[in-house]
């Protein structure tokens, strides 16, 4: 949500920051309909001023015994309260408005994020290992001898249609592993809290983390009304909402590990064979909540966390700053890492780490206390896969096979293995 004092400050700067989004204008249609509720507010004090002032007229009139000017008052004080009814609803309808177009307008970039229309306009910041060199081609996690057993898309489509799987056995194992072991990484050495949170939602926290109004049609939402989260940014973000928390108390560092649930709207026809496009996934994600003056070297703290997933497991990576027209709706700034995936013969993204500024804070009314007092100020918001479980599956299998079809697994996995070092080619854990 932005901050509407900000825009009457400086709203060719809004529009400017629109623009590199891609957007049209909006400062014009802002302002207005801030005036019109500004000043049926306005009015509406001034009626009910004059309401109050005739109130304590009548019963002097009547005291008095002028029954004309008494009748007079009372008429007017009955207009005036007809008259503050109609400009407070005028008033709450200008606010509706208001909020309503600015709940559905993207986060402004930092100076810093480069322009650009779409993914071919990001730019990479560095890389990490290098892709290894096979002596055979080889395949996408689907195909790989001892893999393709083990997960299984024919029964998933039979119990839920498209976009789903069922892992089974050592492949099931190493999914489970992974997840564990990220979020032991996060907890032990990143210093983030480990969370378990609900998976449903109320429609107040895809508000807050700007999944409603404008994507709707991205999630799930049960009959009851309940929505399915796309993320745990969603409830770990949520947990300052409506809070004033102590400046002292920052940061906040979070880490879940949950199921996460995304309709996939759009994305007919992307990545339709494999695992790597799902309705239903795992994933380990950060959530950071800062002071302001820590939000952008907090941006990269987190980003080295996912990065150092990776680089425990293995995995040559890159690291890209996305550019204005790829940013997702509530970021200023994000850094997507890619992951090398031999079977496709590219980097894929696995993890997009961001940083939201006081958008999402004043969605959901998140605020911190000052040292030394003060008014209390919106906080900033961060989240960043740490990583995506099923697409660092997908890298693990891909990087590891071997020309038989087995895979040699990470030796980082190998203790939540049991010492197991390698899927056979059978399918088996040896």
């Amino acid at each position: 949500m932005h901050d509407i004092r900000a825009i009457r400050e400086n709203p060719a700067a809004f529009d400017a920051g629109l623009a590199r989004r891609g957007r049209d204008p909006q400062a014009e249609e802002i302002l207005s309909l801030d005036a019109r509720r500004r000043q049926a507010i306005a009015e509406a004090e001034a009626a009910k001023a004059a309401q109050n002032a005739a109130s304590k007229e009548v019963g002097a009139a009547k005291a008095r015994g002028d029954e004309a000017e008494f009748e007079r008052l009372r008429a007017l004080v009955a207009e005036k309260k007809a008259e503050v009814a109609r400009l407070e609803e005028e008033a709450r309808q200008g606010d509706a408005a208001l909020h309503a177009l600015l709940a559905t307008l993207d986060n402004l970039p930092l100076a810093d994020v480069p322009d650009g229309a779409d993914e071919e306009d990001n730019v990479e910041l560095h890389r990490w290992g290098t892709p290894r060199v096979f002596d055979f081609k080889p395949v996408e996690h689907f195909e790989i001898g001892g893999v393709a057993p083990h997960m299984d898309f024919a029964t998933a489509a039979k119990l839920s249609g498209s976009r789903f799987v069922v892992l089974r056995g050592a492949v099931a194992r190493v999914h489970r592993a992974l997840a564990q072991f990220m979020i032991d990484l996060h907890v032990e050495e990143h210093a983030l809290t480990e969370v378990n949170s609900p998976v449903l939602v109320r429609d107040e926290a895809m508000f807050g983390t700007n999944q409603l109004p404008k994507f709707a049609e991205d999630s799930y939402q049960t009959t009851n009304g309940w929505w399915l989260i796309p993320t745990s940014e969603v409830t770990m973000t949520n947990f300052a909402a409506g809070e004033i928390l102590e400046a002292s108390a920052l940061p906040l560092r979070f880490t879940a590990h949950t199921l996460c649930f995304r309709s996939e709207a759009g994305s007919a026809g992307k990545d339709t064979t494999g695992m790597l496009r799902q309705h239903q996934f795992e994933k380990v994600e950060m959530v950071s909540i800062t002071h302001p003056d820590e939000s952008l070297s907090e941006h990269a703290r987190m980003t080295r966390c996912a990065e150092t997933v990776l680089e425990r497991l293995g995995l040559p990576y890159r690291t890209m700053v996305l550019c204005t027209g790829d940013m997702g709706f509530g970021a200023q700034k994000t850094h997507d890492i890619e992951v090398w995936l031999p079977g496709q013969g590219r980097y894929r993204e696995i993890s997009s780490v961001s940083t939201c500024g006081d958008f999402q804070a004043r969605r959901m009314n998140a605020r911190f206390r000052p040292e030394g007092g003060g008014k209390p100020e919106f906080v900033h918001t961060l989240n960043g896969s740490g990583l995506a479980v099923g697409r660092c599956l997908i890298a693990v299998l891909e990087n590891g096979q071997k020309a038989d079809g087995s895979v040699d697994l990470p030796e980082a996995l190998h203790p939540y293995l049991r010492g197991r070092s390698c899927i056979s080619s059978e399918g088996n854990l040896v």
